[in-house]
């Protein structure tokens, strides 16, 4: 397949209201939902289509109650890049495999569990923090 950067071109634009936010994420998730089939054959992928729906379908999920109109524009914006970039085969099948679909979230530990491993993340400081 040729790549055509343009064809899945959009102008950046900012949402005049929450109906239009609503219709702009709408719009974007049938895209992802109707490529999902293009998705896996592009990319050679051995997971069915109602996967690759699926994990889309939770990636909206965990954003559905974003109600800042400005966070809400710039998940779109990433959306629509992602989108872009996955159809037009910028992405390595690592990419497509680990952020696609594996899933976002890691179990919380108990203080416990991080006490064994030696390490509490919650309180460590970067070394170039300057605080001691």
């Amino acid at each position: 397949m040729t790549t055509i950067p343009s064809r899945l071109a959009r102008a950046t634009r900012a949402s005049v209201s929450a109906a239009d936010a609503r219709h702009r994420a709408i719009q974007l998730y049938r895209d992802w939902y109707r490529s999902a089939p293009e998705i896996v054959e592009l990319y050679g992928l051995d997971v069915s289509p109602t996967q690759i729906r699926h994990a889309i379908r939770e990636r909206f999920e965990r954003n559905r109650y974003v109600t800042d109109p400005r966070a809400i524009d710039v998940l779109l914006l990433k959306g629509r890049q992602d989108y872009q970039e996955t159809m037009n085969c910028w992405k390595q099948l690592d990419h497509i495999v680990g952020i696609l679909l594996k899933p976002q979230t890691q179990p919380q530990k108990t203080f416990l569990q991080r006490f064994y491993e030696g390490r509490d993340e919650q309180q460590a400081l970067p070394a170039a923090s300057g605080v001691h």
